[in-house]
């Protein structure tokens, strides 16, 4: 709908919540920060999108097993960014990152496989 300012103040109500009652590694404190990345890579204030995306994976790599697929979704969010931002060599990586979770946690029929070769 556009309003991104109104999304922000009620996923910064959600994470003051969060951060009371979760412990720091929770991967529903991942998830609320992967959102607020989500809002600022939407108002293309890219700087800040990588900064609560790397809050998000790094959460994640701590909560959860290697090849989950929700470090699929971080690590494709930080390849979009920089793709935004035009360095393509980090866009590489992070998507080949993506990737490769992708090929040992999904069915080879998946449709995230579709969009992990598209970004690359």
């Amino acid at each position: 709908m556009g309003a991104y300012s109104k999304a922000l103040e009620f996923y910064e109500k959600s994470i003051q919540i969060r951060e009371k009652s979760l412990p720091p590694s929770h991967p529903d404190l991942a998830q609320s920060y992967n959102n607020i990345g989500q809002v600022y890579h939407d108002i293309g204030d890219y700087s800040k999108a990588l900064e609560f995306y790397e809050k998000s994976l790094t959460i994640r790599q701590k909560a959860l097993p290697p090849n989950h697929p929700d470090l699929a979704i971080s690590y494709n969010n930080i390849g979009q960014v920089y793709n935004n931002m035009g360095d393509y060599l980090k866009v590489l990586e992070f998507h080949d990152k993506a990737l490769k979770i992708r090929q040992k946690a999904l069915p080879t029929n998946h449709p995230n496989f579709a969009s992990s070769y598209n970004n690359i």
